[in-house]
Formats: structure tokens, C-alpha cells, sequence
């Protein structure tokens, strides 16, 4: 009986250990700071990993794993630790799957968004330009966007876009990006829009601008220390 009971107890402290080893990697992978709020024009929630809300401020944290919405004539700001920015547009819902950057470890840098439904503006920081080219993605519905440094917006259209089809419009305004998806995958240079519509069919060139507003409005100040997100 003596060695039923020692064996029993030897059983909980296992479970109850693994309990807390896993209780705490998680919460240390949710408290990962990944940058601040720089800019703000409303309201800005984030979802926590745990699926708690939290409402942000103007030099709030962001933090790994959280996921931003913005309200209807919310604009938002995210400065990374890197020094990559990205803004959100009203009504966007943008997650933060992954992200570290370590001045010294290059080849651990790694910046995984998705954008969920909305638009932003992208403007790149380290990540992606040291080390790994492609540790910098941002998952969107119809396809994947890597980038090799640059500027650039998404925008994500689901029965809002008025006669538009849904999908994905981007425009590039500095650099080049990569759209990928399961149909292949294609380059966005300086300038250029595109469109992808779903996962099973090729992003595609526009010759022009689609009617997407990619400008961004007056009042929402420059990006950038050198003015790197200029408005047009």
C-alpha cells in the first residue's frame, strides 16, 4: 500500500509540475514585448493570448501573441522594437503572431503577422533586412507577403469595397514585396498594385490603382525618422 501511495504521489507532482512549466511558457511567450503605440486616433483594443481585452493608449506596449483592433475611424500606429512601424487602418483586426529581435542574434530575428481583415501600411525595420530575408511575413486570407525592405499597403477587401471583388489589393511604395500563396508566388516592385483573390488562384498585377484609397489622411503624422511613410 506504502509503495502504491509513493508512486501515486510521484504521478501528481509530475502532472502538477508540468501544469505550471506550461503555465508559465505560456505567459512568458504573451509578455514578449514586440513594440509601442507611437500614434493614435481612437480607440485601439488588443486580445490577449488568453483571450482577455485590454484597452490601449498612446505609448502602450504591445506584446506577442496580443491581436489590435481598431474602431471605425481609429488610426494606429505600432513602432517595433526594430524599428519597423506599422499602421492600422479603421476597422482592422491585426495579430502578432511571433515576434524577437536581439541586436546581436540575427539569425533569431523573426516578425510573423497576420492581418486578420482591414488595411495597414508596412514600414519595414530590421527585421528582414539582416540575417534571414524571409523572417518577415504577414499572413493575410488569400496569400503571404514577404518583403526585402520597404513600404507598402495591404488592404483587405470583404464585401466593403464597394464593386471591387474581395481579395487583396496592395500597393508598393518603396522596395519590393512577394505575394505568395499554394498557386505561386509573385514580385511587387515600386509603384506597382496587385490582387490576389483567394489561396487557389495566382496573385495577379493591376495596370492602376483599382479605386483602394491607399493615402493615408493629413492628419495621421509621417512615419519614420527620416519621414520614410510619406503621405501620397
Amino acid at each position: 500500500m506504502e509503495s502504491k501511495n509513493k508512486h501515486c504521489l510521484i504521478a501528481i507532482s509530475y502532472v502538477v509540475a508540468l501544469l505550471i512549466v506550461t503555465f508559465y511558457a505560456a505567459t512568458a511567450f504573451a509578455a514578449v514585448a514586440a513594440g509601442t503605440v507611437t500614434y493614435l486616433s481612437g480607440p485601439l483594443f488588443a486580445m490577449k493570448a488568453d483571450g482577455s481585452m485590454k484597452t490601449l493608449s498612446k505609448n502602450s506596449v504591445v506584446e506577442q501573441g496580443d491581436t489590435l483592433i481598431t474602431e471605425k475611424r481609429t488610426y494606429a500606429r505600432i513602432k517595433f522594437n526594430d524599428n519597423g512601424e506599422i499602421t492600422l487602418r479603421p476597422e482592422s483586426r491585426f495579430k502578432i503572431e511571433a515576434f524577437s529581435y536581439d541586436q546581436a542574434k540575427p539569425k533569431e530575428d523573426k516578425a510573423l503577422f497576420e492581418l486578420v481583415k482591414g488595411g495597414l501600411r508596412a514600414l519595414t525595420g530590421h527585421v528582414g533586412k539582416r540575417g534571414d530575408p524571409d523572417s518577415y511575413r504577414i499572413k493575410t486570407p488569400p496569400a503571404v507577403i514577404g518583403i526585402r525592405g520597404t513600404i507598402f499597403d495591404v488592404k483587405i477587401c470583404s464585401g466593403n469595397c464597394g464593386v471591387l471583388a474581395d481579395g487583396i489589393y496592395l500597393f508598393v511604395l518603396e522596395g519590393n514585396i512577394s505575394v505568395s500563396n499554394a498557386s505561386g508566388s509573385l514580385t511587387v516592385d515600386v509603384g506597382q498594385y496587385a490582387y490576389a483573390k483567394n489561396l487557389n488562384l495566382m496573385p495577379v498585377l493591376l495596370p492602376k490603382n483599382p479605386g483602394i484609397y491607399f493615402t493615408l489622411p493629413k492628419n495621421v503624422p509621417a512615419a519614420g525618422s527620416n519621414g520614410g511613410c510619406m503621405v501620397r
